[in-house]
């Protein structure tokens, strides 16, 4: 079946539906992993987006009931260059198309992704459409132009949790799978803020020691503190950061009381209640190929990332210091106070996909937290 993707300011790609038919829109965007789709699909960060896969051939290892970072798909389309039905993996129960069918997103194949991703990269991030009903040019891009903006978005409220909870699932393992550990067996109690969470930091959090419990992402700060945690950790999440007052307000009284360790729009939102400000990208940064130096230790680390925007580490010259630093576009990709416990990266120290090189950022908030127990 024909399908067409248009982008606001006019260029349209031609190509062939899989996944389910019909239209959809969102800004398009493009990821540079060659493997992980699956997680790529199923993290909440993608909300109100379109995701272009850079390589090539995707859907060669199906998708399986493991690899998955929350339990549905948030992102809005997928784009890729060539869709193999053909899958082969000893975990694989389905294939992508029947996938994206089953949780109705609309896909789109066989367009030229690397002149769409150098288009993206010459003229930013911007909205667009796939549609499978509807091929008139005109009538796509106006559709298109009337899509709303990422930034002023707040998307996180819409991904996250309904209730608290706790987890206590860990790391997974090729023998026996994802083990379940016992919270008496777990020694720092933790409040995880849901703006989107991926499981897989659940998992690393409980693989260190933590004991997790998950709250939505306007949770009263009162009552997180009620609870007497080791510290407070801030998801990952979609959208714009700046929109969210209330969860900006609720960190704000966290801050010199417990541990606080951040990631991605947790990062964010953590500059923006310190008292910084943040700024829209031109096209992000999304993949799990993309070097990053801790400025303490001086190392490289390839890592995972999923961000359109970015902490302006001057505005907080008054509190933080650099952490890391993204070697390929010198954004920031982490802060530390100053003096108090509290730090926080841009990038995904669970790497799932991608990496472990990061993985020590864990073990980090947990020395944090020990530290401040005494």
């Amino acid at each position: 079946m024909k399908a067409v993707l248009a982008l606001a300011d006019g260029r349209i790609f031609m190509g062939k539906a899989f996944g389910a038919t019909g239209e959809t829109s969102g800004e398009v965007v493009f990821n540079t992993a060659m493997s992980g789709y699956q997680e790529v699909l199923t993290d909440p960060s993608y909300k109100g987006q379109m995701v272009t896969m850079t390589y090539t051939q995707i859907g060669n290892t199906g998708i399986n009931p493991e690899d998955i970072e929350s339990n549905q798909l948030y992102l809005s389309g997928f784009i890729v260059r060539e869709y193999l039905d053909c899958y082969s993996n000893w975990r694989a129960t389905m294939s992508l198309d029947a996938y994206l069918k089953e949780h109705g997103v609309v896909g789109i194949q066989g367009i030229d992704t690397r002149a769409l991703t150098r288009h993206l990269r010459d003229k930013g991030a911007q909205n667009g459409i796939i549609s499978t009903i509807d091929f008139d040019p005109e009538s796509l891009v106006k559709k298109a132009r009337a899509i709303p903006s990422m930034s002023g978005l707040d998307l996180a409220t819409g991904v996250t949790c309904a209730a608290p909870y706790h987890w206590t699932e860990g790391l997974w393992d090729l023998e026996s799978g994802y083990p379940q550990v016992d919270r008496k067996d777990l020694k720092y109690k933790v409040v995880a803020y849901d703006f989107g969470i991926k499981l897989n930091i659940l998992r690393c959090l409980v693989s260190a020691g933590c004991d997790v419990t998950v709250v939505p992402a306007t949770f009263p700060a009162e009552a997180a503190l009620a609870m007497n945690p080791d510290g407070i950790f801030l998801s990952n999440g979609p959208g714009d950061p700046e929109p969210m007052k209330e969860v900006i307000e609720n960190i704000k009284q966290f801050v010199g009381k417990k541990p606080i360790f951040g990631i991605c729009l947790g990062h964010q939102l953590l500059g923006l209640a310190l008292g910084g400000r943040t700024i829209k990208l031109k096209f992000g940064n999304h993949g799990s190929n993309l070097p990053v130096m801790d400025m303490a230790t001086r190392k490289v680390e390839i890592t995972a990332q999923n961000h359109g925007f970015s902490v302006d580490i001057l505005s907080l010259s008054h509190a933080c210091k650099l952490g890391h630093e993204n070697l390929n576009d010198q954004t920031v990709e982490g802060m530390g106070h100053k003096e108090l416990p509290i730090f926080s990266v841009q990038h995904h120290p669970e790497a799932s996909p991608g990496p472990h090189d990061s993985h020590y950022l864990f073990d980090r908030f947990v020395e944090m937290m020990e530290k401040f127990k005494k």
